[in-house]
């Protein structure tokens, strides 16, 4: 039984505390679930203090912003709302013209941080020209990036206004731990959290016979263990999605759970972490 909807929190660069448990909205607004199973499970999220959303134009073709929007009228003030440009839209103008699509969605007169979702070839400084006239314009209020490596970062960093970039959203999770080899320590170092997409790997670890055990003697998932290991580490922010208030519940649980050194030790046993230089991952 949860006693507490307070949630630990992170700080961004630039000052601004947010929840380090959040909701992501990948695979929603697809049929996988009743759409108002959908919009009570965030809202439940909400009131558990999860009011981190993290979506973007590309989730379900521009409808779980939709899903998004109506979850959260009325309780926008509640909420911190992170949205994402695709790369092919991403150039001066294309970027203005799909934030603004994208707030029409959310039905929402500005996104708390929007990020760019992958690097392709269209020039980082015109989508950072771009981001920085939409914080000026008052439509977003921060800006970061998603699925950048460490050179990715080096060149963000490397432009005028680059120094503002808030996060790096990247796949991390048991199965997916090459960041901790580079790109983890070089934005802790520069204060930058990680936001970790996908941190249950889309509902595969929870199969894992270690995860299973370390379950068991925690009174709880496997899930739920995945999830707390990514939770306990500074400067990282997990997004799991959740398409029931139930499942909701449970990743909220996660973050009560308190892994031991011996807990540790078998999952680096199990997964272990990496020793060179690896790919950055993407799903």
């Amino acid at each position: 039984m949860l006693t507490s909807t307070i949630i630990r929190t992170t700080t961004l660069p630039l000052g601004e505390a947010v929840p380090v448990l959040g909701q992501g909205t990948w695979g929603m607004a697809e049929g996988k679930h009743p759409r108002d199973d959908e919009i009570k499970a965030l809202r439940t999220g909400l009131d558990l203090g999860m009011t981190l959303i993290d979506t973007a134009e590309m989730y379900a073709d521009g409808g779980a912003e939709l899903l998004v929007g109506e979850a959260i009228h009325g309780r926008r003030d509640e909420v911190f709302l992170v949205s994402k440009v695709l790369p092919q839209n991403a150039t001066r103008n294309g970027t203005i013209a799909a934030c603004a699509r994208s707030l029409r969605r959310l039905n929402t007169s500005s996104i708390d941080l929007y990020l760019l979702h992958w690097r392709e070839s269209i020039p980082l400084d015109e989508t950072l020209e771009a981001f920085d006239k939409l914080v000026q314009a008052g439509k977003i209020r921060y800006w970061g990036v998603s699925n950048f490596d460490v050179s990715d970062m080096e060149d963000v960093l490397r432009l005028p206004t680059g120094a503002n970039v808030a996060t790096d959203q990247v796949l991390y999770n048991l199965t997916r731990r090459g960041i901790e080899y580079d790109l983890l320590p070089w934005c802790r170092q520069r204060k930058i959290p990680i936001m970790a997409y996908s941190p249950v790997e889309h509902g595969r670890l929870p199969n894992n016979p270690e995860l299973k055990r370390i379950a068991k003697q925690h009174r709880a998932k496997p899930a739920q263990i995945a999830l707390a290991w990514v939770l306990r580490q500074d400067k990282i922010i997990a997004i799991p999605k959740a398409g029931v208030p139930e499942h909701v519940r449970e990743n909220r649980a996660a973050l009560d759970i308190q892994l031991t050194e011996t807990d540790l030790a078998d999952l680096d046993r199990a997964f272990p972490p990496p020793t060179r230089k690896q790919p950055l991952a993407m799903l």
